[in-house]
């Protein structure tokens, strides 16, 4: 099944997997006609290539085409969010990215998506975008079987439909992809939207500094990563509560943007591909 605006997420034939295993095989096969016992290391490079890349984001092309940044020069980034909606941190979310006039995506949890409608609702009419981000949010979903891949991307789909909106793209947990995902998305009509400036922020659990992490490495054509749920064990919003302390780290990366010259614009926008599209507008 094709959704809207499908564009294969890969080219099987010449993922840098396949072009590996192929090399890894032809070097093998020379090997093992001069010393047969050397024929073993290349097919060894090749499985721990393929461990690394199914463990570490920054690997995520390794498999399929993954869009992680801009090429360009121009001063640009997006800035997008994780893991919500979040009822205690995406409504004071909204309204620091109104001041800043700033629009964002957000990658959301299928499951949260279901529990607070309305979050999804206010965020599209603030005219932010949204990706799917999978229903669960398993940390070692690129680790399960196909059925449960397809499942956790299918209904978080199913969820966002009931608001209108449609992604056309996935953000799998913790950026890490595998082997099987590419074929899953073409079916499904999704491309993997991955990040490359992030504050290693741990799901806003490491939260000191985390807005000169930040602003230390963002460059032109960024996608940047931050979360928008509660720090763990955060039960309230009050003045000295740790999302008032996320908050501030936030606002200062979007005022030390302005301050390096860098303009964020929509995700969309920054990669000339859009995020989702809007199967229907709610009556006002």
């Amino acid at each position: 099944m094709s959704g809207p605006g499908h564009k294969p997420a890969h080219n099987p034939a010449a993922t840098p997997a396949v072009l590996s295993g192929i090399a890894a095989l032809a070097l093998a096969a020379f090997l093992w006609f001069i010393r047969p016992e050397l024929a073993i290391l290349p097919l060894a490079g090749f499985a721990v290539s393929c461990l690394v890349a199914s463990l570490c984001p920054s690997y995520g092309g390794f498999f399929l085409e993954t869009v992680s940044r801009a090429k360009t020069k121009e001063p640009v980034v997006a800035v997008t969010f994780d893991d919500g909606p979040d009822p205690l941190t995406t409504p004071p979310l909204l309204e620091l990215l109104d001041r800043h006039g700033v629009k964002a995506a957000f990658f959301v949890a299928g499951g949260r998506a279901a529990m607070h409608g309305e979050l999804i609702e206010a965020i599209i009419a603030r005219g932010h975008e949204i990706g799917n981000h999978s229903y669960h949010h398993d940390p070692l979903l690129m680790l399960r079987g196909r059925k449960t891949i397809i499942r956790e991307i299918e209904t978080t789909q199913e969820a966002l439909q009931r608001y209108g909106v449609s992604p056309l793209a996935f953000r799998p947990p913790v950026g890490v992809t595998n082997s099987l995902l590419g074929g899953i998305l073409d079916n499904l009509g999704l491309y993997v939207l991955n990040f490359s400036c992030r504050g290693y922020d741990f799901g806003n659990r490491r939260l000191k500094g985390l807005s000169g992490k930040v602003l230390k490495r963002v460059k032109p054509g960024d996608i940047i990563l931050l979360h928008d749920t509660r720090p763990p064990g955060t039960t309230y919003s009050g003045p000295a509560s740790e999302i008032n302390t996320w908050l501030r780290e936030v606002d200062l990366v979007l005022s030390g943007l302005k301050l390096k010259g860098l303009r964020a614009v929509p995700l969309g926008e920054l990669i000339g591909r859009p995020v989702m599209v809007k199967t229907f507008s709610k009556s006002p």
